[in-house]
C-alpha cells in the first residue's frame, strides 16, 4: 500500500488568507482542492509538500455567474460544471468526460486546469522510477522518451484546458501581491516540468468564458470512461446570418506538454461555410500540428492517424450533423 508522507494541513476561509499562507510558507506549501491528482502524486513521491493549503473552505471560489459571458469559481467541482445548463458545450463535454463520477464529484475546475503532466516513465511508484535511475521530470537527468532531449516531454492531460482555450477563456490568478488575468492559452508552457505560467504563490480563483460561441469537445481514450485523454480536440465557432464562419478557434490537448490553439486552421475557416471539403482541409491543418510522443497510451502511429478524424467529428457536429452515434461508438471502443 502506498502511504502519504507527513504534512501539515491549513484550512483558510478566504482567498486572501490562503494567499498569505502561500507567501509565508514559500516552496514548502502547495494548494489542495479536490486532491484527486495531488494526493496520488504525493503517494508516489512525485511531490512532497510539507504544508497543504486546503481551498475546501473558501466559499468565494464556488461562485457562478452568467451575464455577459459565464464566470466559474475555480473550486466548483467538475460535476457541478458539467451539470450546469449554462455551461458552454465544449466545457460541459470536457468536464463530463474527466475520469469517473466519483472523481468528478471531488475534482475541481481549477484543479483540472493545473493538472500535472503525465508520462509512462513518470507516473510510477518511487521504487519503479528508482529502478530506471528516475527520469528528467523528477530526480533524474534523462528523458527516457527522447533521450537526446534537454526538455521534459511529459504530456498535458487536462480535458478542460483545450475546451477553454477554444472558447477564448481567461483565468484570474491571485497572490498576496495582487491579482492578474491570463488567457487560458497563456497559462501553459511547452515544458513537461515547468508547464504552468502560474507562480507557486498564486491561486487560480476564477474562469471567465465569453458568450456567443458554438462549441464542442471530442476526446480519445482507451476506455470510454475513466482514462486520461490520448487526444483532445476542442472547437468553437461564431457564425453570421449567412451561416458563414466569422471567427474560429480550434485547440488540441494531450499531444504535447501544453494544450494549444491551432491558429492557422482558425484563420483558414474564417469567411467559409463548413462544406465537407473545408472540413477536410481544416482537419489536415490541425493534424499537422499534433506531434505526439510515445509516452502515454495506445499505438503512437494510430493515434496520429486519427487526429484529423476527430477534428472532422467536431466540425461536422458544429455544422449541425447528428454525431451521437459516432460519440457512442468511440465511447465503447476498446482497441
Amino acid at each position: 500500500m502506498l502511504r502519504l508522507p507527513w504534512f501539515e494541513h491549513r484550512a483558510p476561509r478566504s482567498v486572501a488568507e490562503a494567499a498569505a499562507i502561500l507567501a509565508s510558507e514559500g516552496p514548502r506549501a502547495m494548494l489542495i482542492a479536490g486532491g484527486t491528482d495531488l494526493l496520488p502524486n504525493m503517494k508516489r513521491r512525485h511531490q512532497a509538500p510539507q504544508v497543504l493549503v486546503s481551498l475546501g473552505g473558501v466559499n468565494e471560489l464556488r461562485n457562478f455567474s452568467n451575464g455577459d459571458g459565464t464566470s466559474f469559481g475555480a473550486a466548483l467541482t467538475l460535476s457541478q460544471v458539467a451539470g450546469n445548463p449554462k455551461t458552454p458545450a465544449a466545457l460541459r463535454h470536457a468536464a463530463v468526460q474527466v475520469a469517473t463520477p466519483h472523481i468528478r464529484n471531488m475534482g475541481t475546475l481549477g484543479g483540472n486546469l493545473c493538472l500535472d503532466t503525465r508520462c509512462t516513465y513518470y507516473n510510477q511508484t518511487y521504487e519503479w522510477r528508482k529502478a530506471i535511475d528516475f527520469c528528467l521530470k523528477k530526480d533524474g537527468t534523462i528523458c527516457w522518451v527522447a533521450t537526446a532531449s534537454k526538455r521534459c516531454v511529459a504530456v498535458s492531460s487536462t480535458d478542460t484546458a483545450p475546451a477553454l482555450i477554444a472558447l477564448n477563456a481567461a483565468v484570474t490568478l491571485v497572490s498576496s501581491a495582487g491579482e492578474r488575468e491570463v488567457k487560458v492559452e497563456d497559462l501553459y508552457r511547452n515544458d513537461g516540468i515547468e508547464y504552468l505560467s502560474r507562480r507557486p504563490d498564486e491561486i487560480l480563483t476564477q474562469v471567465r468564458v465569453p458568450a456567443g460561441w458554438k462549441s464542442t469537445y471530442w476526446k480519445l481514450r482507451r476506455r470510454g470512461s475513466f482514462d486520461f485523454p490520448i487526444l483532445g480536440v476542442a472547437a468553437a465557432l461564431r457564425f453570421n446570418s449567412s451561416n458563414e464562419i466569422e471567427e474560429a478557434r480550434l485547440a488540441l490537448g494531450a499531444v504535447a506538454s501544453r494544450p494549444f490553439l491551432v491558429e492557422k486552421a482558425g484563420e483558414f475557416l474564417k469567411g467559409k461555410k463548413l462544406t465537407d471539403e473545408v472540413i477536410a482541409e481544416a482537419a489536415a491543418m490541425v493534424a499537422n500540428r499534433a506531434k505526439l510522443m510515445d509516452n502515454t497510451d495506445m499505438d503512437l502511429h494510430w493515434c496520429k492517424e486519427v487526429v484529423d478524424d476527430f477534428v472532422g467529428y467536431a466540425l461536422r457536429e458544429l455544422r449541425g450533423d447528428d454525431m451521437r452515434d459516432t460519440r457512442l461508438r468511440i465511447a465503447r471502443q476498446v482497441p
